[in-house]
C-alpha cells in the first residue's frame, strides 16, 4: 500500500474558548516546526497568560508525525494534554502545537468536566485555523551536456516539476524536486535518457 506522501499545517496563529462554572479555557493554535521552538512559544504563551492557573499543551511535529507530546500542567493526568493532542490527531494536522490557558473559577469541573473542557476549546482553536497542504518531496540532481538541455527541460515542463537550483558551466546541473510517490517513475525518465546522470539528493518538503 502507497504511504501518503502529503500533510496539512496550520497557517498562523487561531484561538478558541470554552467557559464552564466560572472557569475560563482559552486554546491557542500555532505552527511550529521543532521542540526548541515549543519551548520558545510556551515560555512567550506563559508570560502573555502570566495570572493563568494552568498553560496545558500539545503537539505534533514532522510529516510522519513522527513526535508528539502531550503536558497537564498540574491538571488531573489524562484530562488536558491528551485531550488537546487527540483534537491535533482529529484534525490531521503536523508542526502544531495547542496551549490552553485555565483561569480557575472556583469550582472543580470533575475529570469529565475537565476533559470536555479541554476539548472543545481546542476544537474550536483548531476550526477556526487557516489550513495548508504540503507534499513530502525528494530532490534529484541532473548532469548532462548542453545538448541535452532542451529534451530535459521538456520533461521537467511536462511533469510540472519544481528546479530547486541551476548551475551552467561547461555542463549542466540541476536539482529539481519530485513528489515522493512519483519519484521513481520519473527519475528513472530521466535516467533512460542517455547521457543523463541521476542522483538521489535528499528528502524535502515543499509546498
Amino acid at each position: 500500500m502507497e504511504q501518503s506522501d502529503n500533510y496539512t499545517e496550520i497557517l498562523s496563529r487561531s484561538e478558541g474558548l470554552y467557559k464552564e462554572k466560572g472557569s475560563k479555557f482559552i486554546a491557542i493554535a500555532f505552527p511550529v516546526h521543532s521542540e526548541e521552538e515549543v519551548k520558545q512559544r510556551l515560555i512567550a504563551i506563559k508570560k502573555e497568560f502570566y495570572d493563568a492557573r494552568h498553560h496545558c499543551y500539545a503537539y505534533i511535529l514532522n510529516p510522519d508525525k513522527s513526535v508528539s507530546k502531550s503536558n497537564d500542567d498540574g491538571e488531573p493526568s489524562g484530562t488536558a494534554g491528551k485531550p488537546i493532542l487527540n483534537q491535533l490527531l482529529s484534525k490531521n494536522v503536523t508542526n502544531a502545537c495547542v496551549v490552553v490557558v485555565r483561569y480557575f473559577g472556583g469550582v472543580k469541573l470533575g475529570v469529565s468536566g475537565l476533559i470536555t473542557a479541554y476539548k472543545t476549546a481546542s476544537k474550536e482553536a483548531l476550526d477556526t485555523a487557516i489550513l495548508i497542504q504540503h507534499t513530502v518531496n525528494e530532490v534529484f540532481a541532473l548532469e548532462f551536456n548542453y545538448p541535452l538541455l532542451n529534451e530535459v527541460m521538456r520533461l521537467i515542463k511536462d511533469e510540472n516539476l519544481e528546479i530547486q537550483k541551476q548551475k551552467f558551466e561547461i555542463s549542466c546541473h540541476l536539482e529539481i524536486f519530485i513528489r515522493k510517490n512519483d519519484s521513481e517513475k520519473i527519475s528513472n525518465k530521466f535516467k533512460n535518457m542517455y547521457g543523463v546522470t541521476v542522483t538521489h539528493v535528499e528528502n524535502a518538503n515543499s509546498e
